[in-house]
């Protein structure tokens, strides 16, 4: 065939020019892209010999060669597979997706069609070489065809590209990429080395690049050694070397990888300079197949609490890498983890870069869950492994939170010793972020309720789980009392604890800024409801007797009058004004109704600069209490009053609306 020009399709031209300017955000996924098809040419060549070895010829070699020209400003990407007839080229380069894969795909069945899932989709990628050259040149013959039967396909990048048959002596296709002058660092064996490293480190074919070695310059006068010399510089050596691992670790089967890799490979994709926790490896089979290799860090980035930082496992397909932080693969508040999905059949769109919402994603997404729950799941159980069991007896505890098992095999003992603080070390780390995922994730809230851990009126450390707690439950108590606050000192000195500290009645101190807003989408665990004790009027139901609801009653009805002026002192503060049962050493606390807005939520959703309304909280007050009694018949009611509220509200954390005016009335008292 004499050389021709010929027009793209329309499709083409369109595409050429989204690529050129916008289809890629990063420049060097060309790179990836070219590689990639290369290796799907082998992929499809290595198929088709299945049936006629005839088709490697004399080059039984299944390779990828990247080589680059600065002088003539050229990088060739050449690979040993399948190759294209001239009409093949005219078909696959100048039409939009098709390549033959899906053509070769098409005609399969049966078993051959499950085999042949290895092998790649074209896709565009090759159009991405008109981001960093303008102009491409492809030579190719397919494997069976004569030498005479090469075809060569120039184009740069506008409305046409011509084509041309040529005598082409090798199988296989060679892409070469006249370079752009602002793209002539990709001339640069660093350059190309860190990207392939970066992106197709684990395509299975061997990618080789020519090495190189530093020359000294020569003499500027041979005769005067002295008398200096031209600059020196890297040479290339004519000899190749492989410039990628060629070994997906995830790819592996778990019984040939030990924990030292897994750590290795960790890092490499972390960055992190510690060990991970814990990690997954699993492949998943069925309607959606894919890898999955994930880890859980020890320690928290600084901008964990960064939702809109880019966050997520690195996105594989067929071992080619496709993105960093595919978040469509993990919720949000799982951002966390690091790993590695890789997918057979994965959609993606046009550029790889964004995921397509599909029925895949959303298995994908699913199973991930579910495993980095299985994974947390199994170090809350060893968290506090008990002895008896470390020692190889059988053991039962009454404590939930540890594991209760039967005689430990040696494996099984080394992995639960190792396992001992793991999970009290992770939810130090991360427990507050575990908590957005009672909103996030309804299919799996009581999956995450079993996870969280809390301080509690009885302890000092975050370690009581709902489970501890309702064990721990007095006879006749009907629900799991928590209490919200700013600090830990501040919701274990709250006086709305005074009486359950009295009765003996455990309470959780929930103090991370995420716990209110997570506590409104689970009203119960495991049928027992949660009781925020600063909501609503406190009622103990079986644990209070008949002796103390009588003299509740009884005080708040001589008290009757008392409330009234106090409601009418503080009707610009206050909803309303009520004796409590909850006090027993402190005046007065502040309260809001049931399913109310908490005050503390309030102040913290105007710090963060968002909507919130003002809430007017409900003021109770200790019958009992000298101040209070003093109330009655005082020239300072009005001032005292108002130091009640304030007091109240500085004991909870807030501030007074007006704090020169509460030091005034205190001074005035004080005088």
């Amino acid at each position: 065939m004499t050389k021709k020009t010929l027009s793209f399709q329309a499709e083409v031209a369109q595409l050429l020019h989204l690529v050129t300017h916008s289809l890629y955000s990063n420049k060097e996924i060309f790179l990836r892209e070219l590689i990639s098809n290369a290796s799907d040419a082998c992929d499809k060549l290595r198929y088709e010999a299945i049936n006629d070895s005839g088709l490697y010829e004399d080059a039984p070699t299944l390779e990828v060669r990247v080589s680059f020209d600065p002088a003539a400003k050229t990088l060739t990407i050449t690979d040993t597979g399948i190759g294209m007839s001239a009409q093949e080229a005219i078909d696959h380069l100048g039409t939009i997706a098709k390549s033959g894969t899906k053509d070769f795909v098409s005609k399969l069945s049966g078993d051959q069609k499950a085999d042949s899932q290895l092998i790649g989709q074209f896709g565009v990628g090759f159009y991405s070489g008109f981001i960093v050259a303008d102009k491409i040149t492809v030579e190719s013959r397919r494997a069976g065809m004569k030498a005479s039967e090469g075809v060569r396909w120039i184009s740069g990048g506008a409305g046409d590209f011509e084509v041309e048959t040529i005598e082409r002596a090798a199988r296989g296709t060679s892409v070469t990429l006249h370079l752009r002058d602002d793209a002539l660092d990709y001339a640069s064996a660093w350059k190309l080395k860190s990207i392939i490293a970066k992106y197709s480190d684990h395509i299975s074919l061997p990618i080789l690049m020519e090495k190189e070695e530093w020359k000294d310059g020569e003499l500027i006068n041979p005769s005067d050694e002295k008398g200096g010399r031209q600059p020196g510089g890297m040479v290339k050596t004519g000899e190749w070397e492989t410039v990628n691992k060629g070994n997906a670790i995830w790819a592996r089967a778990k019984k040939d990888i030990t924990s030292e890799q897994y750590t290795e490979f960790y890092k490499q994709i972390s960055h992190d300079f510690e060990a991970p926790l814990a990690y997954t490896h699993n492949r998943v089979e069925g309607s959606t197949e894919y890898t999955q290799l994930l880890y859980l860090p020890s320690k928290a980035p600084m901008d964990l609490f960064n939702r809109e930082k880019s966050a997520g496992v690195k996105l594989y397909v067929k071992r080619v890498f496709i993105m960093d932080d595919a978040e469509a693969l993990l919720p949000t508040y799982l951002r966390f983890v690091k790993g590695v999905v890789d997918s057979a059949d994965l959609p993606l769109n046009v550029s790889r870069e964004l995921l397509q919402e599909s029925r895949d994603v959303k298995a994908i997404r699913e199973g991930c869950t579910k495993r980095v729950l299985g994974m947390l799941e199994d170090l809350a159980k060893n968290d506090k492994l008990p002895a008896a069991a470390a020692d190889g007896a059988s053991a039962t505890v009454s404590d939930p939170s540890t594991v209760v098992t039967d005689v430990l095999s040696e494996t099984d003992k080394a992995e639960a010793l190792a396992n001992v603080g793991k999970y009290s070390k992770f939810y130090a780390e991360f427990g507050a972020v575990l908590k957005e995922g009672l909103g996030e994730d309804y299919a799996n809230k009581d999956r995450l309720a079993q996870l969280l851990r809390f301080a509690s009126s009885s302890t000092d450390t975050v370690s009581v789980s709902f489970a501890d707690y309702k064990a721990r439950m007095k006879d006749g108590q009907e629900a799991i009392y928590y209490i919200t606050a700013d600090t830990p000192a501040a919701a274990k000195n709250s006086p709305q604890l005074e009486v359950f500290k009295k009765k003996g009645i455990e309470v959780l101190l929930m103090t991370d800024r995420v716990d209110e807003w997570a506590l409104n989408y689970l009203q119960d665990f495991d049928g027992t409801p949660l009781q925020s004790v600063a909501k609503g009027a406190v009622d103990l139901g079986k644990l209070q007797d008949d002796a103390e609801k009588k003299a509740a009653e009884e005080a708040a009805e001589t008290f009757k009058p008392l409330l009234a002026k106090l409601k009418e002192a503080l009707k610009d503060k206050a909803e309303d004004v009520r004796v409590t049962t909850r006090l027993v050493d402190s005046p007065a606390c502040l309260v809001v109704q049931d399913h109310g807005m908490s005050t503390q939520l309030a102040r913290m959703l105007k710090q963060a600069g968002q909507a919130a309304p003002d809430v007017k909280p409900v003021l109770e007050v200790n019958a009992e209490h000298p101040l209070v009694k003093k109330l009655d018949g005082s020239v300072h009611f009005n001032d005292l009053a108002h130091i009640l509220f304030d007091q109240a509200l500085l004991a909870e954390g807030g501030l007074p609306a007006d704090p020169a005016a509460y030091v005034k009335r205190v001074n005035a008292l004080l005088v």
